[in-house]
């Protein structure tokens, strides 16, 4: 791709404070003061990319182009070859913690986060116990805050221990730190419950994440039902337990106004679904896992536990559908799915392993591979604009004043995905062996280097 000229000076409004040196401190904070040289600037919320100098001080952008006058870093990183992009936002990882901690912790999971240059995660609420309760919310945010990684949000419980039944007490979830409220993986087959969660929810405008399956369609299968289950002998879940479930969401959501958030489609029928729901004004957002937009069915082979996951890997017509889905905008975000699974749960036989993969530190290359027809700030916008508009959050962009949280990586660096060599605790990865491109050297959030796999100047 041809690079755009120098961007010329550009600094935070007039007003602000200077970031003078005297005797070897700041005047105003100790807060490092970072200056990143000669990257390749790439803004998806504004749809840019030019070469310049960044500035970093307090947490925040200052500047780009030239330093504010006083300006004198702590550090100097040499961005020449390197694109800068806000932070990854990851809309479903699974941390482990509490009760998985033999699976995942929160020191794994999220260094491995900020590895995969992952600013911002979102965690489902099936954890042990739930996070049903605001006291098990706080106690995860105050553990994920003091680690200073990525940010962590925390889905709340859509019910009182996701059994289905009674519902959570939700606003007191959503003062605790909830972004919004989930069933994670447990069936909701009550469309009433369903129904009075929706209506709550929207009583105080909380957004509603769901994953449509219908449990009774979907009893017992572990793969897509399609022509490689039959052969291979597995029970399947057709498609249409996506869109029956899918249809019902929708409907009820109509009805009662709710927000909603379609976790993790998977049909090509879904994703049409969804862009009629859209094109009607429903307040509808939705999500798709890096894997399905890559992987299908035919991905199993002979049984490789790995391609285990919920929902199953569906046919290759609909592994395109999904990834159209994401080009056009009817998908806003692509998402690693990550769950880690220990080894006993994926060295068993196909139908008894436990579903899920690990994707953290893949979901930037997965992301770009996807996007490699369109421009780098189009392919971008999956994985940072447009998860951040689906949580609520302000849309990040690399302007004076915006949260410097950022990724900086090599877009043509190839490595071979080694599952020793991952942080995070699971290893389980379908592709293992694999060579991708697109290697992470710097992860800042909150204005700190959190993580660090290249040479300063």
């Amino acid at each position: 791709m041809k690079r755009s000229p120098t961007l010329p000076s550009v600094a935070a409004p007039s007003g602000g404070r200077q970031w003078l040196r005297t005797a070897g401190r700041h005047d105003m904070s100790t807060e490092p003061t970072l200056h990143l040289r000669g990257g390749r600037l790439v803004d998806p919320a504004r749809g840019t990319e030019v070469v310049a100098d960044l500035f970093i001080a307090d947490g925040r952008i200052v500047a780009s182009g030239a330093a504010p006058a006083g300006f004198v870093a702590d550090r100097v990183i040499d961005a020449a070859g390197l694109v800068v992009c806000p932070g990854l936002v990851d809309l479903a990882v699974r941390l482990r913690e509490p009760g998985f901690e033999f699976r995942g912790t929160l020191e794994s999971e999220l260094a491995a986060a900020v590895a995969g240059g992952i600013t911002r995660v979102v965690c489902p609420p099936d954890t042990e116990p739930p996070l049903d309760e605001p006291g098990l919310v706080e106690m995860l945010t105050r553990r994920a805050e003091s680690l200073k990684l990525a940010w962590v949000h925390p889905l709340g419980a859509l019910t009182l221990g996701l059994a289905g039944e009674r519902l959570t007490e939700m606003a007191e979830l959503s003062e605790s730190g909830c972004v919004g409220f989930s069933q994670a993986e447990a069936p909701l087959a009550d469309h009433l419950v369903l129904m009075r969660a929706m209506a709550y929810a929207a009583t105080f405008d909380l957004p509603v994440w769901l994953r449509p399956e219908d449990p009774g369609l979907a009893r017992g299968g572990v793969a897509h039902d399609g022509e490689i289950a039959t052969r291979l002998g597995l029970p399947g879940i057709p498609s249409v337990a996506e869109t029956v479930a899918l249809a019902a969401i929708l409907q009820i959501a109509r009805a009662t106004g709710a927000r909603v958030h379609i976790c993790r489609l998977s049909t090509a029928d879904g994703v049409e679904m969804v862009r009629r729901a859209r094109a009607e004004g429903m307040a509808v957002t939705c999500d798709v896992s890096a894997l399905h937009v890559h992987l299908s069915e035919m991905d199993i082979g002979y049984f490789d536990a790995n391609c285990r996951l919920s929902p199953p890997l569906r046919s290759a017509r609909d592994r395109d559908a999904l990834a159209r889905g994401v080009a056009d905008g009817t998908i806003d975000a692509i998402c690693s799915d990550h769950s880690p699974v220990d080894e006993d749960g994926k060295q068993v036989p196909f139908a008894e392993a436990e579903p899920g993969a690990t994707g953290l530190e893949t979901l930037l290359p997965l992301a770009l591979k996807a996007g490699e027809s369109l421009s780098l700030a189009r392919a971008l916008a999956p994985v940072t604009t447009g998860p951040a508009r689906a949580l609520g959050l302000p849309v990040p962009s690399l302007e004076p004043g915006a949260a410097a949280d950022l990724c900086l990586f090599d877009p043509d660096a190839w490595w071979t995905v080694e599952p020793a060599a991952l942080l995070s605790q699971g290893k389980n990865t379908p592709f293992t062996g694999y060579e991708v491109r697109g290697r992470v050297r710097h992860t800042i959030v909150r204005g700190r280097v959190v993580h660090d796999a290249g040479p300063d100047a």
